[in-house]
């Protein structure tokens, strides 16, 4: 059996519907629901009652709503009383998207070295959908993300806690030929795309903006795909195409002129970089951390 079935039950208890609580766990409903349905098989009973509209438990499932939580806090418990038996250093966890560790985190980490001393930060990084399945199961103390409407959806809650750490720009780059001339232009009728997978956060993110108005008579070819920022980038710089990339992980680049920002009818999109936090019992380490955020970035707009 695994956690996530049971938290996945406890969802689907609390908000009376398959989709809502899909919408919850961040999963699709055909996902969220073969979970569910797994989670039956284990037990061998049925725990939904799927011919009622709305959805409704069964008596087993009644039955098994006060067990699955108490299972659930258990684990979680016993997984924290380990962690202080083998760890004698203080630690805060940091689940990340990929691009942010790459990115944003070093020059971060060493902004905020001097108030963290000896505390040990672990950076969790995967791509959002699981790095925000995790932060929700109470995995790590903070998730960093860039902001964007789906995702403060997911956690508008009253549980989770917000702050805005930094801004970000998605731009569309070329290499620079060692001629000082960009590799591809706006001129041209059609350039080489290297992007995000379409269902990736960043995939979604620029999709519209990477279709040119057809007025302009620029096209784009998708020529690779890949889920990571720093593979697009390195494709970039070999000069196989375009790709839409965070300003912060090309400024080198940028800086030495061996990439540029393509102008229109190409658009950047301005994103805001968040750091979220569960309400609840946090541990004195984390606590301490989230009060030096509160005053560095309150003010932030």
């Amino acid at each position: 059996m695994e956690l996530k079935w049971l938290e996945d039950y406890l969802a689907l208890a609390k908000h009376g519907s398959f989709s809502k609580a899909a919408e919850a766990r961040f999963v699709t409903q055909p996902a969220f629901s073969r979970r569910i349905r797994s989670l039956e098989n284990w037990l061998g009973v049925s725990l939904v009652d799927r011919a009622q509209y709305p959805t409704s438990l069964t008596d087993a499932g009644k039955a098994f709503l006060e067990q699955a939580e108490s299972l659930k806090n258990q684990i979680y418990a016993s997984r924290n009383q380990l962690t202080c038996l083998v760890n004698d250093q203080a630690e805060i966890v940091v689940m990340s998207q990929h691009s942010l560790a790459v990115s944003f985190m070093p020059d971060w980490l060493e902004q905020i070295e001097p108030m963290m001393g000896d505390t040990l930060i672990r950076v969790n990084t995967d791509n959002l959908h699981d790095s925000l399945e995790s932060f929700l199961a109470g995995t790590g103390d903070f998730l960093l993300c860039f902001s964007s409407p789906e995702i403060l959806k997911q956690l508008d809650r009253d549980d989770v806690e917000c702050l805005k750490v930094a801004t970000d720009r998605i731009v569309p780059v070329t290499a620079v030929s060692a001629h000082g001339e960009p590799i591809y232009s706006t001129n041209q009728s059609s350039l080489r795309l290297v992007t995000y997978p379409k269902d990736s956060f960043l995939g979604r993110l620029i999709a519209p903006v990477c279709s040119p108005n057809p007025k302009s008579g620029l096209t784009m070819q998708k020529v690779c795909e890949n889920a990571l920022a720093e593979g697009l980038k390195a494709l970039v710089i070999k000069g196989y195409g375009v790709a839409w990339l965070p300003q912060s992980l090309v400024k080198k680049e940028l800086d030495e002129h061996t990439m540029a920002i393509l102008p229109e009818p190409l658009q950047s999109i301005d994103l805001n970089i968040n750091i979220y936090r569960l309400k609840g019992k946090p541990s004195a380490v984390s606590a301490r951390f989230w009060q030096y955020l509160l005053t560095q970035y309150t003010d932030n707009a």
